[in-house]
């Protein structure tokens, strides 16, 4: 068991739940998500004031950083990175001009870098980083990296020796302006979109590179509507800490909202990050008050969601008025409710879950999940 530096109560077991799994890469959790943004200081506002986050750390120039701006930011176990390139010769404008604001890395924990960084090479991944030692006065951290989907990379970081704020080179972030969070907890799962037959290679990338299992797959016949349609496949390491579906699209009579994203987004990418909360109805309440846009479900939804789900521990005219989606399985149910975009392109995406024992992903919520993006397409005239 280990703990996380600078997070109280981080504790990860690596005790395997999904046997399938081969697990060669033992994965502690997320460590952080870093996004490239174009303006680092305005976006760490947007997500302190409308999404509960905490100021942690910083780097940029008062630290000795000379070509970017990063804000850390945290609420329980979830850091995002926010960073902006200072000069415009500097590599992250390519990534801004193409991309627009998006996540770039997704960091993962684990307990040797080095290893994960070998064992993840030799099976056939691209090296993006060759293993470092990083020092300061808090002790040392080991990071390497491999590139994914996209321009999307995993950055394996080791901490164990570590007791500084965040990484070496960042400094804590002291603001007297610190809204009150809203009951995000952790990240459930991550998604990626790919391009037209991409889904399989990298579903194959995920299990042979990195020994993940195949929890479970979605064909268009479970992920669609009148119009459009998608294919997906959720992959889970052995503890089922970290999840990645990764969506492909699927031929409808209109573009599906996988295609959108990759038009604008201009290649594969994250599409949402899915993040718990241990009371959805709180958490929703709290970020609409704070001005975050959530998909409107179609009212008729609810009609059938008692007969449907079963006996829910909620207020089901409570859920009706938030917006807040329903589903079960064979071993609980979850809770569900999806943002807009967080940014002017439809691209990024927030999802909140609250799961009461459920581990699926809500299929019985897709048909009414698309119909919404499918309206948001209708207006922005790219169904």
């Amino acid at each position: 068991m280990a703990t996380l530096t600078g997070i109280s109560n981080y504790n990860y077991s690596l005790d395997k739940i999904f046997p399938e799994a081969d697990d060669f890469l033992p994965l502690l959790g997320t460590d952080y998500v870093e996004l490239y943004v174009g303006n680092a200081k305005q976006a760490a506002h947007y997500y302190k004031t409308a999404f509960g986050f905490q100021s942690l750390a910083y780097a940029g120039l008062e630290t000795g950083v000379r070509d970017r701006a990063s804000y850390v930011l945290q609420q329980d176990k979830i850091r995002l990175v926010l960073t902006t390139p200072l000069h415009s010769d500097s590599p992250l404008n390519e990534h801004l001009r193409k991309h627009g604001d998006g996540v770039k890395v997704i960091a993962l924990w684990v307990e040797d870098a080095r290893d994960a960084f070998e064992q993840t090479v030799k099976r056939g991944a691209k090296p993006f980083m060759e293993p470092a030692i990083e020092f300061d006065a808090h002790g040392k951290v080991v990071r390497s990296g491999i590139h994914t989907y996209g321009e999307t990379i995993h950055i394996f970081v080791e901490r164990k020796e570590y007791k500084g704020i965040f990484l070496p080179g960042y400094e804590p972030w002291v603001s007297p302006y610190n809204p009150t969070p809203t009951g995000l907890r952790y990240i459930d799962h991550m998604v990626g979109n790919v391009d037209w037959g991409e889904m399989n290679q990298w579903a194959k990338f995920y299990n042979e590179v990195m020994g993940f299992a195949n929890l479970v797959s979605f064909d268009d016949k479970d992920i669609s509507t009148e119009y459009s349609a998608l294919m997906s496949k959720v992959m889970t390491n052995g503890n089922g800490r970290i999840k990645f579906p990764i969506n492909e699209p699927a031929h409808g009579k209109k573009k599906s909202q996988i295609e959108e994203y990759v038009d604008f987004y201009e290649g594969p990418g994250c599409q949402h990050i899915a993040v718990a909360t241990n009371d959805i109805v709180f958490t929703v309440s709290e970020m609409r008050k704070r001005g975050v846009e959530f998909l409107h479900v179609p009212g008729e939804y609810y009609d059938t969601v008692a007969n449907r789900v079963g006996t829910i521990d909620e207020d089901l005219r409570r859920l009706k008025e938030l917006g807040i989606m329903v589903d079960r399985d064979e071993e609980g149910y979850l809770l569900q409710i999806f943002t807009k975009p967080v940014e002017d392109r439809p691209t990024l995406f927030f999802e909140i879950i609250q799961r009461k024992g459920a581990k699926s992903f809500g299929k019985g919520n897709f048909r009414a999940l698309f119909e919404s993006i499918e309206d948001e397409q209708r207006r922005r005239g790219t169904l």
